[in-house]
């Protein structure tokens, strides 16, 4: 027997004996489609070992195979559908490993969408370190830049959105800290507020929450006389993009006191 076929024969054993008492049948005409198509099978079943089982016999014993590549998309998929934190780190692996030997293969974009993918799944809380959100949107621009026709890009752009706006949150949060911080008059802590909310609005325009960067710069602007004119746009931005928001009618009250040359109260 070629030795090239004796992982095959193992596999039908195994499925074989998996399967009730089907006789094993001889090994296929095209073994390296076989073998692939049970995987993509166990893959759509969640059956992730099983799959990666088929796919790695294909990338390991079959290097002219036309499903190589395929398969070996397949081995990252599988691990990615585990979702364990060893797993979407073997994720990564596979992928990068694709787009090194297969760079300009016609499954390269998504590939680069499943490697930003395995650090996505790994995002932690908007209160929590933002590394793997970091890595997700670097690899995620790296799609936009490579692959800008791709039929993929409404869901790689959705899925970036999430990101992005996690890890805007992140710095929302960190600015919303300071701003609870009081000085020695009473004010809020704004060294630490303005220039990571204006961060936000320069590295992401489209924030979801804009309206509470928009609330909290203008009230940081507000507290001193000698800002409080530049408080004013922020306001406004405010009410002309939110027709919702909590800050609201805060807002509405802020901007008619600084209008009318009052002093803007203060924030409880």
């Amino acid at each position: 027997m070629n030795c090239r076929f004796f992982p095959l024969v193992l596999l039908l054993a195994l499925v074989t004996a998996c399967g009730g008492n089907d006789a094993v049948q001889p090994p296929p005409s095209n073994p390296d489609r076989f073998l692939f198509e049970r995987g993509a099978e166990a893959l759509k079943q969640r059956k992730w070992l099983n799959a990666r089982e088929y796919f790695r016999q294909v990338v390991d014993n079959y290097p002219n195979s036309p499903l190589r590549a395929d398969a070996k998309l397949g081995i990252g998929d599988s691990y990615l559908g585990e979702d364990s934190a060893e797993s979407l780190v073997l994720a990564d692996s596979e992928y990068r490993e694709f787009l090194t030997f297969y760079p300009t293969h016609p499954r390269a974009d998504y590939a680069q969408f499943k490697l930003a993918m395995s650090h996505f799944e790994q995002m932690r809380g908007a209160d929590r370190d933002q590394t793997e959100t970091i890595e997700a949107l670097e690899e995620f621009q790296v799609f936009f830049n490579r692959f800008p026709k791709s039929p993929l890009m409404p869901e790689v752009r959705e899925k970036w959105r999430v990101a992005r706006d996690r890890l805007s949150q992140h710095h929302l949060n960190v600015a919303l800290t300071y701003f609870r911080m009081r000085d020695s008059d009473g004010r809020p802590w704004c060294r630490g507020v303005v220039p990571r909310l204006q961060e936000v609005l320069k590295e992401d325009p489209e924030f979801s929450r804009r309206d509470s960067v928009y609330f909290y710069l203008a009230e940081c602007f507000a507290q001193s006389d000698n800002t409080k004119g530049e408080a004013i746009p922020y306001y406004e931005r405010l009410l002309k993009e939110f027709v919702e928001s909590e800050h609201l009618e805060r807002a509405k009250e802020r901007l008619q006191a600084l209008r009318q040359g009052a002093q803007a109260p203060k924030t409880q």
